[in-house]
């Protein structure tokens, strides 16, 4: 399984970015998820389950898309300030 980078910046395959916050577990099925924000418009707070995040892109549905995976981690520092 690929892994994943808190705080890392992640561009969807249809393209906007979300930052990584956490990973959070469901209390009654242990289940985990990522915690992301979107990096446009309103800043909205999303999760997902991880298998799902960290999965390739339905090439069947979506066959012009390039991108391998649903979110593919890029080459963005964080500025912290």
């Amino acid at each position: 399984m690929r892994k994943l980078k808190i705080n890392g910046v992640y561009r969807h395959f249809k393209g906007d970015y979300y930052i990584v916050l956490d990973v959070a577990q469901n209390s009654e099925n242990n289940d985990k998820y990522v915690v992301y924000r979107a990096l446009y418009g309103e800043n909205k707070l999303w999760i997902r389950e991880i298998n799902m995040f960290l999965s390739e892109v339905d090439h069947d549905k979506y066959p012009d898309i390039d991108q391998k995976y649903r979110f593919e981690l890029q080459d963005i520092d964080r500025v912290n300030r």
